[in-house]
């Protein structure tokens, strides 16, 4: 097996290295009883954000291997961090449609953040201002409660703040929302920003034109 991606900051690790798939599990076998032929398993990619923690990595190929995916290859982006200070990773594997189903909701009911799966992509982008005691009321917490909402991801984060906490500060955040859960994103930042007492400035929606 070799790495998709040639000239990568960090190769691809071998799946044999990291986890094995479930036995006999790389895809549904047909019926013992000559029913219908089951589906042909086709590749899937997962990109998921892990904390910089020994062994998050293989804790999150657990759910792959455990519902039946043939994990291919793993792309370890550890020279790259997510806004909230997280390490992309991308995972290839083999599965039938329904075991992708099963695997994307096992990531997410472990607590792992699924960036993007298979061809599911963040398809809406918005840009909204938080104005207030962001330092004070934790931005990390603000910021991972955010991705916590399955309807967007954190993009892009910049920060002003005056030296001291004593000001109110400001951030710029860009989200990426799903086809159609803009509102839904943008429901989750009020509702934050109302029990942290900040104040938010976002892009009219919803507008005829």
């Amino acid at each position: 097996m070799s790495d998709r991606r040639d000239g990568a900051p960090e190769a691809a690790l071998d799946a044999e290295d990291a986890a094995a798939p479930v036995d006999g599990e790389g895809g549904d076998a047909p019926s013992p009883d000559g029913g219908h032929a089951a589906a042909t398993p086709s590749t899937h990619t997962v990109r998921l954000e892990l904390v910089d923690e020994p062994g998050q990595l293989l804790a999150a190929l657990h759910p792959i291997a455990d519902n039946g995916g043939n994990l291919l290859s793993i792309y370890h982006e550890r020279g790259n961090k997510t806004p909230r200070g997280r390490i992309p990773v991308e995972v290839d594997f083999e599965a039938t449609p329904e075991r992708f189903e099963e695997i994307v909701d096992a990531l997410r009911s472990e607590g792992v953040n699924v960036m993007q799966a298979g061809t599911e992509r963040y398809a809406e982008e918005v840009t909204l201002l938080l104005f207030g005691h962001l330092i004070d009321t934790d931005l990390s917490d603000t910021l991972s409660r955010i991705e916590a909402c399955e309807s967007a991801s954190v993009a892009d984060v910049s920060l002003a703040a005056p030296q001291g906490t004593e000001e109110a500060s400001s951030a710029r955040l860009r989200l990426e929302a799903r086809a159609g859960e803009t509102e839904a994103a943008l429901s989750a930042v009020r509702e934050l920003a109302t029990e942290k007492e900040l104040r938010v400035v976002e892009p009219l929606t919803g507008v005829d034109a």
